[in-house]
């Protein structure tokens, strides 16, 4: 045989087919890596990338769709979304050009120089709608496939299909589609890249019980509001209905707003009254709004943080990662975990009363200003230092660490109180205080009244007169109570602040009254405001150093389900909610009357047998509301066997999943949900065994990991593209082994 006969013979070798089931914005991120890093492909290797996406949205998803309602917002503003790996990412590889790795701010600064079009008109603090964040993942999405496609031994394609079944054999894994008859793509690797999704209201009794009363009576129940056009049409949530939202999170304003403002009303500034609704007639007659707590979600700060292009998030001075390894070493439980220990902590014991001390410690430093600080962390880092190291009384009291700084607090403020007063003169004052009272005072001023105040007040102590009668007569901008010894902190007020009242009119002011304040703060921003600085820098600057504590069985399984039930709530409450202008919106919602918050806290549903109707009850206000339509507002935690989709209820059938369980030395399990995984997010299969060709990364890691619902965050180097770095050197080491790799396993 000639060698040009030999070389006719040789046959090209297959493809490696990889599939991506989920095409949204992780998808989209992936992408972004692969084809950055294809250079790697090796010559006479082929490489064929499969989408499937359920919806058709590729590089959106259906969260994102670009088709979605315009009433829609993201709760982040436009230069805290990204799409491709920074310098910020460790270890990231190669990078695109900064022009061609565009924020979302910067992706909609060019879209509206070329179309003019208001709605791509966002500045970098700006909260855009949810189908600009759409529009612009199908452009980078597209892109990255393009790039892909260029490349002469790769090919890219689409399916809009739902993924069924993914069956793993020996020689390969085929990734099963359920349109019509069942389609076969077989995969040699799969990664699931799915998001969030829903639950099956026939997999849980109490959607189940809505569901058969709804069927049986004639009652309208909505286990699942998105789409929103499609699950809130009008011919169910139309004119002269009331239509119940259980929730009042981020999905419920979408579904309120939808209702309203997505059925042609409109918002007016009203010179005495703020905005006010106008309805258009075409809305339900009146939306009933309630909750566990009664309460929407808080108002997201203006983000003040942002400097010299970094993310400017506060980093801890009580609350850290280097706390939390000290108290497992002196209060944890021991525990086998994995191929090692743990050491589990109890939340509310344990890591609460850090928390909350931080929390303090940042309102009061916004409060009285960096001045302050020296003089207001001396006791707290001596309370904070015992709580860490020495041998303590279980206590889940959250406050029990506030001791010394309260009392440092109450000093500033009695000293500032007698100079506002001109009872002590502030040359007096200083010579008692161990802080610079002039500056502090200053600060203080600024902070509750506001500038021009503040400069009349320097004004007047330059001049040796007393401060107090440029205060006379003058209000807080920002809904701050005005004495020196007011603003105090509380953990029960931040987290419960509108207490229950008697009646339905009582308990709408209270609501009212809560929601108008907490816009003020709002726009006074995540530095100034102390409430605001205080939520805003522990529980979403220092989110990492909650999971730190909480991922891989950090803490004990009963635990472990408090921290889910209770304070992922207050988390998303204290620092996921909506922009100050979408709760604006609300509340001049609840303010006109169509959304009605009169059940307060602890609402329940009632199935009226007799009349057919479903009936939402307030236990503390006497409130009762005959429903037309329930509508299932709130985001389920990701479970596959309540899961709406099949998925991975086949998945899990099979045992080529299994849940992960947390496990305390006593015995105590814990199953909370999310899918058994290593730390390279491979599934650990029924009987222990790994396949290595199977990658799951975002929500359904949820269980042993926290907090995954979360689009890319540039210059954070950010955990989503951690995720998907992680994934990506293995994909690489078994499609193209670097020579050293090779090197290595032949010796």
């Amino acid at each position: 045989m000639t060698a040009v006969q030999a070389a006719a013979s040789v046959q090209p070798a297959p493809p490696f087919k990889l599939a991506l089931v989920g095409g949204g914005p992780r998808a989209t991120y992936l992408l972004e890596r692969l084809s950055a890093t294809i250079g790697r492909l090796d010559a006479g290797r082929r490489l064929e990338v499969h989408v499937f996406e359920r919806s058709g949205a590729f590089g959106a998803g259906q969260a994102h769709d670009p088709a979605q309602a315009r009433t829609s917002y993201l709760n982040r503003i436009a230069c805290q979304v990204g799409f491709a790996a920074d310098e910020s990412v460790v270890g990231a590889g190669p990078l695109r050009q900064a022009a061609e790795r565009p924020t979302l701010y910067e992706w909609c600064r060019r879209r509206f120089a070329r179309t003019g079009d208001p709605d791509f008109a966002v500045g970098p603090g700006d909260w855009p709608k949810r189908y600009v964040h759409g529009l612009a993942l199908r452009e980078m999405f597209d892109t990255f496939a393009a790039e892909l496609r260029a490349h002469p031994a790769v090919d890219v394609e689409l399916h809009t299909a739902e993924v069924v079944d993914v069956r793993p054999s020996e020689d390969c894994l085929r990734v099963v589609t359920g349109e019509g008859a069942a389609a076969v793509h077989p995969a040699d690797a799969v990664v699931l890249l799915t998001g969030h999704t829903s639950h099956d209201p026939q997999r849980v009794p109490m959607s189940r019980r809505l569901a058969e009363f709804a069927e049986r009576t004639g009652a309208q129940y909505v286990p699942q509001p998105y789409p929103l056009d499609v699950a809130l049409d009008v011919e169910h949530c139309g004119p002269g209905t009331v239509v119940g939202c259980a929730g009042m999170g981020l999905t419920a304003i979408d579904a309120i707003l939808y209702l309203t403002e997505g059925r042609g009303g409109t918002f007016h500034e009203d010179p005495e009254h703020g905005l006010v609704y106008r309805p258009s007639g075409n809305e339900p007659a009146s939306i009933v709004a309630f909750s566990g707590t009664g309460l929407f979600t808080f108002a997201r700060p203006a983000n003040h943080k942002e400097r010299d292009g970094g993310p400017g998030d506060h980093t801890g001075r009580f609350f850290t990662t280097d706390a939390i390894d000290r108290l497992r070493a002196s209060v944890g439980r021991p525990v086998a975990y994995g191929s090692g220990k743990q050491l589990q902590l109890d939340f509310d014991q344990d890591v609460l009363p850090l928390a909350v001390l931080e929390m303090a410690h940042l309102h009061y430093a916004a409060l009285f200003g960096p001045a302050s600080v020296p003089f207001l962390t001396r006791g707290a880092a001596v309370s904070a230092e015992a709580f860490v190291t020495g041998p303590r009384e279980a206590s889940e009291d959250p406050e029990q660490l506030l001791g010394p700084l309260e009392e440092a607090v109450g000093e500033v403020a009695g000293l500032l109180a007698k100079v506002v007063r001109g009872t002590v003169p502030l040359p007096a004052a200083q010579a008692d205080a161990g802080w610079p009272v002039r500056e502090v005072l200053l600060h203080w001023v600024e902070t509750v009244y506001g500038p021009s105040v503040a400069a009349e007040v320097a004004h007047r102590i330059d001049r040796g007169l007393p401060p107090g009668p440029a205060l006379e007569g003058s209000g807080s901008p920002w809904g701050l109570e005005t004495g020196p010894e007011g603003n105090r902190f509380s953990w029960w007020r931040t987290v419960s602040p509108v207490e229950p009242q008697g009646s339905a009119a009582d308990q709408r002011r209270a609501v009212l009254r809560f929601m108008e304040h907490d816009g003020l703060w709002a726009r006074q921003g995540n530095v100034r405001n102390p409430h605001k600085a205080a939520a805003d820098g522990v529980w979403r600057d220092l989110r990492s150093v909650i999971s730190y504590a909480v991922d891989d069985a950090g803490l004990v399984p009963r635990s472990q389900r408090r921290f889910l039930d209770r304070y992922v709530r207050h988390h998303n409450r204290l620092a996921n909610g909506a922009a100050a202008e979408i709760m604006e919106k609300i509340t001049a919602l609840v303010r006109h009357g169509i959304v009605d918050v009169s059940t307060g806290p602890g609402a329940r549903l009632r199935l009226d047998e007799e009349q057919g109707r479903l009936m939402v009850e307030g236990p503390r206000t006497g409130t009762s509301r005959k429903l037309d339509v329930l509508v299932e507002a709130r985001i389920h935690p990701f479970d596959p066997r309540l899961d709406a989709l099949p998925l991975y209820r086949n998945l899990l059938e099979r045992g080529v999943v299994r849940l992960w369980i947390n496990k305390s030395a006593d015995g105590e399990t814990f199953v909370p949900g999310g899918l058994d995984l290593t730390p390279q997010g491979h599934p650990v299969r029924a009987d222990g065994s790994v396949d290595p060709r199977v990658t799951v990364l975002g929500v359904p890691s949820e269980g042993a990991r926290s907090f995954l619902l979360s689009a890319l965050r540039p210059n954070a180097d950010h955990y989503v593209m951690h995720d998907i770095m992680a994934w990506l050197e293995g994909f690489w080491e078994t499609v193209a082994p670097r020579p050293e790799a090779e090197s290595a396993s032949s010796r």
